[in-house]
């Protein structure tokens, strides 16, 4: 492979598809339908197999909700060691066998060779190690073919799937606009370095986060397209433990912590989602009270905000408004964000102390009422 084939493969990774390995489908199924607003898209699996499995799609986005029916099948061990989480993060690029060449070649294991399909949009697929758990299905669709299904799912009548299926009214959620990975301390520098050689991530940022004697240690890689980004957060060793060490004690090892939506109008979402029955973290009044001293806001009332519970950012390029839903997550290992992006790049690093703050409250909330 030559260093024009090599740059050619990790310059297109893009965001395919999602995976979580649940408990229980039938109940996550309902979950992302009737909160979030997915529409099922398609259905895969079968005994022999040994899981079932449905395609949720919004907007740009696919995800998988896969649930082992054999205990042989991947989907039981994670789910028995992890609970429900994210399990595939599934890469698509232009050629499947010189990306996974180079992952392997690089550090990456090998899970799963290139081998080609027959009769769907994936012409070629293979699977690396990630993270944690976490692998990576590298997915090459057939020419002209941007987005679809997985590999061997069949399409249920009227989804409209690959043509970004219309969503609940007045919920607008677009596409994935990151991932939140804790990782176990020492591991944070290796998985950067990682996604570095073996997919040609970028790191576009880093910073420590401080709050009270609790500090948490955070890099930031995104794929040369842009399309594929990764906040890596650990626990700082130095510090009392708190939220992070808490989350990868009770995962049982590093995971994704949350995965951002992005939306084209944070407020219309965010009050859709809420009624249907979505809970978002509460933020603090003094912290609207200091917004309109440090930010003059270009879109959105600093009252619907400050009604909303949205967090307001702003870089040199622009501003963002996030807010992040309470885990409903047996473990409170998984949690959700919204995100709307007005030119800002950055990842609300002013709102990441407010963000650690909310949760560290939600969290001594828990175990005082666990008592």
């Amino acid at each position: 492979m030559t260093s024009s084939q090599a740059n050619a493969v990790v310059d297109d990774f893009e965001l395919d598809y999602v995976e979580m390995y649940v408990r229980d489908m039938d109940e996550q199924v309902a979950l992302w339908r009737d909160s979030y607003g997915f529409v099922e898209a398609a259905v895969g699996g079968s005994p022999e197999e040994g899981f079932r499995a449905t395609v949720m799609s919004q907007g740009a986005m696919r995800l998988v909700l896969t649930e082992a029916t054999a205990e042989q099948h991947p989907a039981s061990d994670y789910v028995l060691a992890h609970g429900d989480g994210i399990a595939d993060i599934a890469l698509r690029t232009g050629d499947v066998r010189s990306a996974f060449r180079q992952a392997v070649e690089n550090g990456a294991r090998a899970l799963a060779e290139p081998v080609e399909h027959a009769g769907d949009d994936i012409a070629v697929s293979a699977t690396v190690s990630g993270f944690g758990d976490v692998v990576h299905t590298l997915v090459q669709r057939r020419k002209g073919r941007a987005a679809g299904l997985p590999a061997g799912f069949r399409p249920l009548p009227g989804s409209g799937t690959g043509r970004k299926p219309v969503a609940a009214q007045g919920l607008r959620l677009l596409e994935i606009d990151h991932f939140a990975v804790c990782a176990n301390v020492g591991e944070l520098d290796a998985i950067v370095a990682q996604y570095e050689k073996s997919f040609g991530f970028d790191e576009i940022f880093e910073e420590r986060i401080a709050v009270g004697s609790q500090a948490m240690l955070s890099k930031v890689v995104q794929s040369k397209s842009g399309q594929v980004t990764f906040t890596i957060l650990q626990p700082d060793p130095a510090a009392d433990p708190g939220q992070i060490d808490e989350f990868l004690k009770n995962h049982v090892g590093s995971g994704v912590q949350h995965v951002a939506f992005a939306a084209d109008d944070v407020v219309r979402s965010v009050k859709a989602l809420a009624g249907r029955g979505v809970e978002f973290l509460s933020t603090p009044d003094a912290y609207y009270s200091l917004l309109k001293q440090r930010i003059s806001l270009s879109r959105h009332s600093l009252e619907s905000l400050h009604e909303l519970n949205i967090l307001v950012d702003e870089d040199h390029a622009g501003q963002l408004f996030q807010i992040f839903a309470r885990s409903t997550h047996p473990r409170r290992t998984l949690f959700f964000e919204v995100i709307e992006r007005c030119g800002a790049q950055t990842f609300g690093s002013s709102n990441i102390k407010a963000l650690y703050e909310a949760v560290e409250m939600e969290r001594l909330a828990h175990q005082k009422n666990s008592l």
